[in-house]
């Protein structure tokens, strides 16, 4: 499959497109909504959260709420656009009126503008960059989770810390904490798949690796900075007798591995860790340049979150799910859900002889 997304943080829409469904894919468009509000919930979300209500409008490639392999487009209407016309308007805005020139450490404010020749302003390029982004590849997960559920594969995801807390109360304590001090806090999650067949992926070619696409497509989504499979870095603790799952006659007892190996699935659940940073907006920003006077400054304050890492689990889940749709149709192919179905459920049959 392919997903082509496309939309600024403040324009009209955020759109996108996947192309390479299979037909016959029954979708409930409630749904998908529902992973669009999980997005934006979450302890320590912002302002824009109140003004956006996230829903998908299907386009093209579903009729009578079933896929017909044609291209599935759709759009998530930005209610925000209304106070931002004058700036972003394709034909007669003007982002020099809302110039962000103070570009703030950790985003891809500087790198952005030098990049593309934006001079002395990053609101094209924060625009882009923005985490806002990331309901699009919600909306396409919702879409292949519904596709992965008919085939009997589940995609989970959990918060596991934030700002160094394991538990929900001191969670929340320490993201009010941060608001106050006007700081943000990041943190970890967990996302779990049940239900893979044997033998997706390939050890064949390094970029055909399962754990390697999947890394790939967790790296993606803003502000990730680490993703593990099963017990990632705690690896370099142990001996080899304490790392590897041995093999029984009944299968595995555990799994270090986290349900890949060889850069394919091996049966067991999937399981990955994403490390979220703080986000790169602080009330109270950090020291940097002014790009357009060249003098030193306070990083600007845009209207952001304090803590997102609950709703960039959302993200993970969702993310995690279009990509191993990807994998078990470039593994067992099929035009329609009938043909996959059937050829996961012959692998199935297989393992289990």
């Amino acid at each position: 499959m392919i997903l082509v997304t496309a939309g600024e943080s403040h324009g009209k829409a955020l759109v996108g497109v996947i192309e390479g469904l299979p037909s016959g894919i029954t979708l409930d468009e409630e749904k998908i909504n529902a992973e669009l509000s999980l997005r934006q919930q979450g302890y320590g979300r912002g302002g824009r959260m109140k003004i956006e209500t996230d829903r998908i409008e299907i386009l093209s490639g579903v009729i009578g709420g079933r896929t017909i392999a044609s291209p599935l487009s759709f759009e998530i209407k930005n209610k925000d656009y209304e106070n931002w016309t004058e700036y972003m308007d394709p034909f007669h805005g003007d982002v020099g009126k809302k110039a962000l020139t103070a570009v703030r450490p950790g985003h891809a404010d500087l790198s952005g503008i030098i990049k593309y020749g934006f001079g002395a302003n990053a609101r094209p390029v924060l625009e882009r960059a923005s985490a806002r982004e990331t309901a699009t590849r919600v909306a396409a997960g919702a879409i292949c989770k519904q596709a992965l559920e008919a085939l009997g594969i589940t995609v989970n995801g959990k918060v596991l810390l934030i700002g160094g807390k394991d538990d929900e109360a001191s969670m929340h304590e320490a993201i009010r904490a941060a608001r106050l001090d006007g700081d943000t806090l990041g943190g970890r999650c967990e996302v779990r798949v049940k239900g893979m067949p044997i033998g997706v992926g390939s050890y064949v070619r390094y970029d055909r690796k399962l754990d390697a696409v999947l890394a790939m497509h967790l790296m993606s989504i803003q502000s990730v900075k680490a993703v593990e499979v099963g017990l990632g870095r705690d690896f370099a603790y142990l001996k080899g007798s304490e790392s590897h799952d041995e093999i029984f006659k009944d299968g595995r007892k555990t799994n270090r591995a986290g349900g890949i190996e060889g850069g394919m699935s091996n049966g067991e659940d999937i399981v990955l860790g994403v490390t979220f940073k703080p986000i790169p907006t602080l009330m109270k920003g950090l020291r940097t340049v002014d790009v357009k006077t060249g003098e030193p400054a306070t990083a600007a304050s845009e209207r952001s979150d304090c803590c997102a890492v609950e709703a960039a689990t959302v993200v993970a889940e969702n993310v995690t799910a279009y990509a191993v749709l990807d994998e078990l149709l470039k593994t067992f192919g099929g035009d329609t859900m009938k043909e996959l179905k059937s050829r996961i459920d012959e692998r199935r049959a297989y393992d289990r002889g």
